[in-house]
């Protein structure tokens, strides 16, 4: 790595070094295969998180009060989760998918068209954190592939956050 001297208004030299390639013991393709992973349950989290908030504000009917509260809770820890993933693919030297054009190319999740029934609603979200489940399960092969602990840790938390909130959500409806 070369380092220059450039010259400051002052006249007085500094050196300027570039950043290092990442060399974290994973490999570049390794790298960019964990990303895509991680960028397609980005969308899936974000797109479920809009979903969840969207429910939270228009449920009504008899469970308002049960449903509004389990959305809430829901919807706030899917945005704590979106942070850790978007970080985690930049740690890995990729940049984090951010608009919603991008994450309707990358989401498995379909949003509803209209407003549903409350327990519709329950239905739709059980089915949207299942898909989030299976996205970050598909990632996991691919990040224990790279011997990728950190990701893999992260994609282990996320599996087991969506998979009780399916079933809590599915015992609503049995």
């Amino acid at each position: 790595m070369a380092t220059k001297k450039t010259s400051t208004k002052t006249g007085t030299a500094r050196s300027s070094v570039g950043a290092p390639r990442i060399d974290i013991g994973i490999s570049d393709k390794d790298r960019a295969a964990v990303a895509a992973g991680l960028s397609k349950l980005l969308a899936d989290t974000y797109t479920l998180y809009l979903m969840t908030h969207n429910f939270h504000w228009n449920v009504t009917g008899p469970m308002f009060n049960t449903l509004h509260e389990m959305f809430m809770t829901q919807y706030t820890d899917l945005w704590n989760s979106i942070d850790d993933v978007a970080e985690r693919i930049r740690a890995l030297g990729h940049f984090a998918p951010g608009t919603y054009r991008e994450f309707s190319k990358l989401s498995t999740i379909k949003e509803p068209t209209d407003v549903p029934e409350a327990l519709e609603m329950v239905r739709q979200l059980v089915i949207g954190h299942e898909a989030v489940a299976k996205t970050a399960r598909a990632t996991l092969k691919v990040a224990d592939a790279a011997n990728d602990e950190p990701t893999a840790d992260l994609l282990t938390q996320r599996l087991e956050y969506h998979e009780k909130a399916a079933w809590m959500l599915r015992s609503l409806l049995q």
